[in-house]
């Protein structure tokens, strides 16, 4: 979530360095062009196409913008997903692959990048996308006038040029040289169509419902504000016969209704008017995912190992907040965390204990770091130092006369039971936390502005390396709707995120994230709660997988959209078999898979 809004300034200071017209002739001459078009498709030919895939989001969004206040919500991942990058990453080989670019080149100097683009692309409403959008989108991502400015520094500290040598080449240049694995994503700029934006201080404003045209296959149809938002496929959609887009993306609609409690929507689910359903959460997966529904077939469950980084998921305490701006108090607050107990209890075992903020990420993990762990003693200690060393009538740590109340922000009562016993296990060592479920619009507002005082949630993961400077540079301190939630404001951890911005070699990105995950361990305010290697889907008989059943970079099986999603398809004529058997009281062959083809061993 990348999003901070600032005073507006002269429009000119944001597009220094910017985007120019250079003739083909000044093209470098040694450029050894590359594409991938070998590597093996992962969508099953015999994918049906049609039919209206039926899914739910807790929140409804509050912009359609990708860009700017608000545009994080959860609905926002459909958006983003919506919209094609120039090269992607193959969900199996982790090899990169032609979207929107169908061939890539990297320059001599180690920084710069070159693609030609697939002149075959459109935006939604037919116009060609050309090297002009890719211009435009660097304007854009540095104009103050989207009040983004985690995109106005990174398109312009980390890309620091772009150059249109004719109406389907460009060559982007970066800060630094970077590993090769890394240039084609790290140095990547998205197209933005000039032809539909004005862009001026009337821009965040004028876009919140605007449906602006994009590059995947669907768009939005209709929006029920309050009720649901409805995508349909684009018939004519210009990537549909594309090597790694064959097969995918199979319902005419897909739509999208709000449901605001998760027990609600799964009642949704049993009575078949929602086509899947997610059974990560332990009480779902063992106590509610029973019955006839599963026992006659009409119901399926899957469970998948997958191979991912891990979702920086726990609890956030914002530094500004007192009294987490003491960092004693922080560390009892991680000591006093009985994480493991709600493994063992609420969660049945089935998740792990997350180490680290970045888990998943190769050679970049720092897997030598421990969490803080469960002991009361030790979090006594680290109070008293703090100056609590006092208890109250009713147990809890007093000092100057307040006590010691945490309030701890979520917005999904699914979460309700782990934090009562995390509470529960906390006023042994003399700490409240007090409880503020919120809904979710309320709670990120909340949390993005710099209201919250602790805040339990998770950051998605993903990329091939971690990132720094937006969850934890002074930079992105003390300021609304930043990434760096916890505030943290440490120089020498600035020194050093800058310095692995700017490494060159691979070798050096790696040491140097080791010992940033280190600082972060030892700042205290992210403290990591749980990991969950798998994804586990329930789904109606006539929601249709392949044979592999995912990828191995399918965090969700029944994403219709995403790069390793829309793999799956509805067949009609399985629908009216499994209704006609449910009307019948008619037994099907039970549906329970358990696959751990990308299983990765502990």
């Amino acid at each position: 979530m990348r999003k901070l809004v600032l005073f507006f300034l002269i429009n000119a200071i944001t597009v220094f360095s910017l985007s120019v017209q250079a003739l083909p002739d000044n093209l470098p001459t040694d450029l050894v062009w590359q594409t991938n078009v070998s590597d093996p498709i992962f969508a099953d030919p015999t994918a049906q196409r049609g039919g209206r895939f039926r899914t739910f989001v807790t929140t409804f969004p509050l912009t359609l913008r990708l860009v700017g206040p608000d545009s994080n919500g959860s609905f926002a991942g459909y958006m983003r997903a919506n919209n094609l990058s120039l090269v992607g990453i193959h969900p199996n080989t982790l090899k990169p692959i032609p979207e929107l670019a169908s061939h890539w080149a990297l320059g001599s100097d180690g920084h710069s990048i070159y693609f030609r683009l697939d002149p075959d692309a459109r935006w939604s409403d037919g116009t060609p996308v050309t090297a002009d959008d890719y211009v435009f989108g660097l304007e854009f991502m540095r104009s103050t006038y989207i009040l983004a400015p985690w995109y106005n520094n990174y398109f312009s500290e980390i890309i620091t040029g772009l150059v249109k040598y004719d109406d389907y080449t460009i060559g982007i240049e970066g800060a630094t040289p970077k590993p090769e694995d890394e240039m084609l994503f790290e140095y990547s700029v998205s197209p933005v169509p000039r032809h539909f934006h004005t862009l001026d201080e009337n821009w965040v404003r004028e876009s919140n419902w605007r449906i602006a045209p994009n590059t995947g296959p669907y768009l939005i149809s209709e929006i029920r504000k309050g009720k649901y938002v409805e995508f349909t496929r684009k018939k004519d959609w210009w990537a549909n016969d594309k090597h790694y887009f064959k097969h995918r993306y199979n319902p005419d609609h897909i739509r999208v209704k709000l449901i605001r409690d998760l027990n609600i929507a799964y009642q949704y689910f049993r009575k078949g008017q929602l086509d899947t359903f997610p059974l990560l959460m332990p009480r779902f997966w063992h106590k509610k995912a029973q019955g006839d529904i599963y026992e006659n077939g009409y119901v399926g469950k899957i469970k998948f190992y997958n191979d991912v980084p891990q979702p920086i998921s726990g609890l956030f305490l914002n530094e500004d907040a007192t009294p987490l701006d003491d960092i004693n108090v922080r560390y009892a607050i991680a000591h006093a965390l009985n994480v493991d107990k709600v493994i063992n209890t609420v969660l049945h075992g089935d998740y792990e204990r997350l180490q680290t903020a970045h888990d998943g990420y190769g050679d970049y993990s720092n897997t030598t770091i421990r969490a803080r762990s469960f002991d009361l003693k030790t979090a006594a200690d680290y109070l008293d130092k703090a100056g609590w060393s006092e208890r109250g009538s009713d147990g809890i740590r007093v000092k100057d006369g307040q006590s010691l109340n945490i309030r701890i922000t979520y917005y999904n009562s699914g979460h309700s039971d782990r934090l009562v016993i995390l509470a529960q296990e906390a006023r042994k060592a003399g700490i409240d936390f007090q409880l503020q479920l919120l809904d979710a619009s309320a709670a990120f507002k909340q949390i993005m502005e710099n209201k919250h005082q602790a805040a339990w949630m998770g950051w998605s993961g993903g990329g091939l390396s971690p990132r720094y400077w937006e969850f934890y540079h002074s930079d992105n301190a003390h300021k609304p709707q930043t990434n760096n939630v916890t505030n943290t404001d440490n120089k020498a951890l600035d020194a050093k995120i800058m310095a692995y911005r700017t490494a060159t070699e691979k070798a050096t990105r790696v040491q140097l994230a080791h010992e940033l995950e280190q600082m972060v361990h030892d700042q205290g305010s992210f403290i990591p709660t749980f990991k969950v290697p798998y994804t586990r889907e329930a789904f109606w008989r006539w929601i249709k997988l392949p044979p592999s059943h995912g990828t191995r970079t399918s965090d969700v099986l029944f994403d219709p959209l995403g790069g390793s999603g829309g793999l799956f398809w509805i067949d009609a004529d399985e629908q009216q078999a499994t209704l006609d058997a449910k009307a019948d009281d008619q037994a099907l062959p039970k549906v329970m898979i358990i696959d751990k083809t990308w299983m990765v061993s502990p």
